[in-house]
């Protein structure tokens, strides 16, 4: 296809036969079927032919149906050479039928000729044999140049039509093609996607159950250096354990929650904030958040109450849900804690990335994330639209 569009030749999409509808198909294949009756009534009809001769012209019929089954083909397949064997070889044909008196069947070989080559050869090479084949029909034509000039006329216009109409044709199956394979880069995309989200998920529930776990188990650890109570030693493994569990069932809900299955943002903060003994105030009318903004209000949440109490035990802690036109707002605030809870080694357990994970999560969502200290204590404000 590449070249100066008058060597170039016609959309090979156009021609295939995928891209012709059954009902097309049918008519052209009942076009060559009465074009072919035709040719037999206008070549055997008047008894010119007997013995020899009517073999002769049965053979000449059948060479000029075979000659012309070719040169569709190899014009299909756009192959330069064979393409023009076949041009010179029905182009013959047409002289021969006329010299052995079968002007009908010379005539439609010239006019077919003349058609396909302008529906499929390019362009150049299709008027050359096109003039050609019509010049060779007005020269031994019995008819008026009136009737001879609307022929070559009529001709010519059927044949760029149909090239026009194949060039359609091709520019459609191109774009169906390319729509498919937008489609289908677009489903693999969504697909890759979906895995990374689903990841992500998995990854901040499992850090925020294991931070949470270390949490108690150093405190657990120091407690014995310090000879604490067994008891206070053995409510701290158990709230590791607890912690474990909820890891699990965090990762459900995490896998649910993708599917848009789980308890409302309010309804969890309270559930949150009543095992961690923190303040609760929801502002605003409480409306149904889709996937990606209750997830990360849920695991902002859980990371900044998480790192109170690592960072700041003792400090009181209160969040604030805030339900704006177009967004959502949350807000995590601890007041300084006392001297005799400092966190001391808490504060060097879990990863260090849950403030960096806050924050990609809600950029990924065109939301913003503050976090800093306040007043002694610490400030996580989130707002995410929804």
């Amino acid at each position: 296809m590449a070249g100066w569009y008058g060597t170039r030749w016609p959309s090979r999409e156009g021609l295939e036969r995928e891209a012709e509808s059954r009902p097309r198909r049918i008519l052209t294949v009942l076009g060559r079927i009465v074009l072919l009756s035709v040719v037999c009534w206008g070549t055997f009809s008047g008894g010119r032919y007997t013995g020899w001769a009517l073999a002769a012209a049965v053979a000449g019929v059948v060479a000029a149906v075979a000659l012309s089954v070719g040169f569709l083909r190899v014009t299909r397949e756009q192959r330069p050479v064979p393409s023009s064997v076949f041009v010179a070889a029905v182009f013959g044909a047409g002289w021969l039928a006329h010299w052995g008196q079968a002007p009908t069947l010379g005539d439609v070989l010239w006019c077919g000729l003349a058609v396909i080559s302008l529906v499929r050869l390019p362009l150049v090479a299709a008027v050359v044999v096109a003039v050609a084949a019509m010049g060779s029909y007005a020269a031994v034509s019995p008819a008026d140049w009136v009737g001879i000039g609307g022929t070559v006329v009529g001709i010519a216009l059927l044949g760029y039509l149909l090239r026009l109409d194949v060039e359609a044709r091709g520019t459609a199956r191109r774009l169906l093609e390319q729509e498919r394979a937008a489609r289908a880069a677009e489903a693999e995309s969504a697909a890759l996607a979906e895995r990374a989200r689903i990841a992500r998920e998995i990854h901040d529930v499992l850090a925020h159950s294991l931070s949470a776990q270390l949490v108690h188990l150093e405190a657990a650890r120091l407690m014995l250096e310090r000879g604490t109570d067994r008891e206070q030693i053995r409510e701290r493994v158990v709230a590791a354990r607890r912690m474990a569990q909820d890891g699990l069932a965090e990762t459900r809900q995490a896998l649910s929650a993708l599917r848009g299955e789980f308890t409302p943002v309010g309804e969890f903060l309270v559930e949150l904030t009543g095992r961690e003994r923190a303040a609760l105030v929801v502002t605003g009318t409480p409306r149904p958040l889709a996937a990606e903004p209750a997830l990360a209000l849920r695991r902002t949440a859980q990371e900044a109450v998480t790192n109170v109490r690592k960072h700041g035990p003792g400090a009181r802690c209160s969040v604030e849900l805030r339900y704006l036109e177009g967004a959502v707002e949350l807000e995590v605030r601890n007041t300084r804690p006392p001297r005799a809870q400092a966190a001391g080694g808490l504060a060097d357990s879990g990863s260090g990335y849950g403030l960096l994970g806050m924050r990609e999560r809600a950029e990924l969502l065109g939301g913003t994330l503050q976090a800093g200290p306040e007043d002694g204590g610490w400030r996580v404000l989130l707002r995410v639209p929804a």
